[in-house]
């Protein structure tokens, strides 16, 4: 257990014969950080906030799984629930009035916040915070009033961003039998992740995290990695909002979309001569062998630590490092998606948050960044026509400065002079919506026969046995542009 001051939920385990020091750590962090969020100990008080999102494609497809796992649990006590990602409940599965009632009286029911931050302890509430399936049982709830129940909860994420989505939780009576309620709790998650994919039109799961560890090329000990003096203000203001605070000893947050260059710009703005460490979450499940493999790193005298996808961490993973963090803040620098996702308690050990604006918005820098990427990957000087520094210019790049990285070397792979024949059909496009297989295929069929010498939409049409209306259609719908087409 660390720190030396039990909370109060602490000092009752003791008084019920439990020793904190043998007791789960995850639980005990969770303990801690509800006697910080002032959770009453002898009563439930969640927010109700009315209306929930009953249309995601999580809602539906957790309905579902949970609507077939009920039939097979016949009269059994158990409630079966979905909540979002903040612990909100969206809905309820229960055939048993007698536990309905029950759980009615503590105000676990559709449209209650039943977050940490609101409850204490549970198994929903821990599921979400440290993004692992949670069992908590009986007296191993924060509040009393929760004593008469055992809860099981699994994290769902969406399968192809990762992103958390909300979690499935399975209550009954704390005299029940549970060890198969996590099992059930864990295979219903998974079943959900499984059916969003198989509705997901074509969608493609991501690989999982194995997270990692590596030592940054730095700007001012290696060459000037983020190229500051090719890429324009806003990158500029941003590195030099970093390199204050670090200058300063302070750590500091950079945050926007992924890919935009976060890890970059923080190992440019490194004083000279440090070493520094990139490290990145694995999967949840994980966090415990990557955190022993780096946290020693921290407080060694010239290493910075890069912490990326704070996001991700679990709370208990978070609350460690902010207290690793003592008076060189400077050695600390976090990365993650939203300043609001910033784990509250990282939020104070850090002294700046930088947000690094997306590559969208930074029409200026792709360009340069492009020939920087080409030369990277060729290992000399690489030419793009007009054509094709045109359609770089003007194409939207939704995945920022990573997806133009992809792009550029796919398309100097074989050539010195890269044209719009080069690029692959993504870039073309102006859509912003999801595509499905098919639509992709039949996008990148229609851009293919419209890049050809001398095509028309009515030449491409019919190499496509398509009707001219149909092509001007499509052309329109998934919004293909060429280079003469494209604004100056």
């Amino acid at each position: 257990m660390t720190g030396t001051v039990p909370c109060e939920r602490e000092r009752l385990a003791l008084a019920q014969h439990h020793d904190p020091a043998v007791l789960p750590h995850r639980l005990v962090a969770s303990w801690k950080r509800s006697a910080g969020y002032g959770v009453p100990l002898d009563a439930v008080e969640p927010e109700f906030a009315g209306a929930v999102d009953d249309q995601s494609l999580f809602f539906e497809s957790g309905h579902q799984v949970l609507a077939e796992l009920h039939d097979t649990l016949a009269d059994e006590p158990v409630s079966l629930m979905l909540t979002d990602p903040d612990g909100l409940v969206l809905n309820r599965v229960c055939s048993n009035r007698v536990l309905l009632g029950a759980l009615d009286g503590v105000s676990l029911a559709p449209g209650f916040d039943y977050s940490e931050r609101t409850t204490g302890t549970t198994g929903l509430g821990l599921a979400l915070a440290d993004r692992v399936p949670t069992l908590v049982r009986a007296d191993q709830h924060y509040s009393t009033r929760l004593w008469g129940y055992t809860c099981a909860a699994a994290p769902v994420s969406d399968p192809v961003s990762g992103d958390l989505v909300g979690s499935v939780n399975l209550t009954t009576w704390s005299q029940q039998s549970y060890n198969l309620l996590l099992a059930l709790a864990r295979t219903a998650a998974r079943t959900t992740e499984a059916l969003m994919l198989a509705r997901g039109h074509g969608r493609e799961a991501r690989p999982a995290s194995r997270g990692r560890v590596v030592r940054v090329r730095t700007g001012r000990d290696e060459g000037d990695a983020a190229c500051p003096e090719e890429l324009g203000a806003q990158w500029r203001a941003a590195a030099d909002a970093a390199r204050a605070a670090l200058l300063a000893g302070r750590g500091v947050a950079v945050v926007g979309e992924p890919g935009v260059g976060k890890t970059v710009l923080l190992g440019g703005v490194q004083a000279r001569g440090r070493r520094v460490l990139h490290v990145r979450p694995p999967e949840p499940e994980d966090v415990t062998s990557w955190w022993s493999l780096w946290s020693p790193e921290l407080g060694k005298p010239g290493t910075s630590v890069i912490v990326g996808r704070v996001d991700r961490l679990p709370a208990w993973a978070a609350g460690e490092l902010a207290g690793l963090v003592t008076g060189d803040g400077a050695q600390l620098s976090i990365t993650a998606e939203d300043p609001a996702a910033v784990p509250e308690v990282l939020r104070r050990v850090v002294g700046a948050v930088v947000e690094v604006p997306p590559l969208r918005h930074r029409r200026d820098d792709v360009l340069p960044l492009a020939r920087r990427f080409a030369r990277d990957a060729r290992g000399r000087p690489v030419r793009f026509t007009a054509g094709a520094e045109q359609v770089l210019a003007t194409y939207h790049w939704p995945g920022n400065a990573a997806q133009l990285r992809d792009v550029v070397r796919r398309a100097v792979d074989r050539t010195d002079l890269v044209s719009e024949r080069d690029l692959p059909p993504e870039v073309f496009t102006g859509t912003h919506s999801r595509l499905t297989r098919l639509e992709t295929l039949e996008r990148d069929e229609i851009v293919r026969a419209l890049a050809e010498p001398g095509a028309t939409p009515a030449l491409a049409a019919s190499r496509l046995g398509m009707s001219r209306s149909t092509i001007y259609r499509r052309i329109a719908r998934y919004g293909i542009r060429l280079p003469a087409e494209s604004p100056s």
